[in-house]
């Protein structure tokens, strides 16, 4: 009996490392999503308050993500953030996990959302309220608009910040 027991287990760590193996392939990033590598200075407002950051974007967990970090420019910085966004082929969508210096309570739920064009826009459902994050590229110009909106209980979007980037 004991024996059978040993074998069992054996066989199911055998079958988990064997699933572990088996990778699913990672999709290209979408092209705004590639658009957004490289180095950035991103300047606006945070609630109508001026701001300047440091932004540095590229793929990350073997391509699976776009990962932006964001540190601003203050020394002692006020505020650092690290996004991850993913596009899932299978259902068209984008998830967002956004993480900033406000802490862990503030890093859940994901955000989900789409790319139209060269367009990333996603809505993180916070429970004190929902945000909504657009970010359009400009190829013409390459520089980026970044929208971040909140909801109202009214059903409107408010203005939470706007920031353009461009390479310095």
């Amino acid at each position: 009996m004991r024996f059978a027991a040993i074998v069992g287990a054996a066989m199911l760590l055998a079958a988990g490392a064997l699933s572990a193996q088996d990778h699913p392939k990672i999709p290209d990033r979408p092209a705004p999503l590639k658009a957004l590598d490289g180095d950035w200075v991103m300047s606006g407002d945070v609630m109508g308050e001026p701001v300047t950051y440091r932004m540095v974007a590229g793929p990350t967990l073997q391509g699976a993500f776009t990962e932006i970090h964001m540190n601003d420019v203050q020394v002692p910085s006020q505020y650092e953030a690290r996004v991850l966004i993913g596009y899932d082929t299978e259902s068209g969508t984008v998830i967002a996990h956004w993480m900033d210096s406000f802490g862990a309570k503030y890093s859940v739920p994901h955000g989900s959302g789409s790319v139209s064009g060269n367009t990333v826009q996603f809505t993180i459902p916070y429970e004190s309220g929902a945000f909504r994050d657009t970010f359009t590229y400009s190829p013409d110009t390459d520089t980026w608009l970044f929208v971040l909106e909140a909801a109202q209980p009214d059903g409107k979007w408010k203005h939470f910040a706007r920031y353009t980037a461009h390479r310095p």
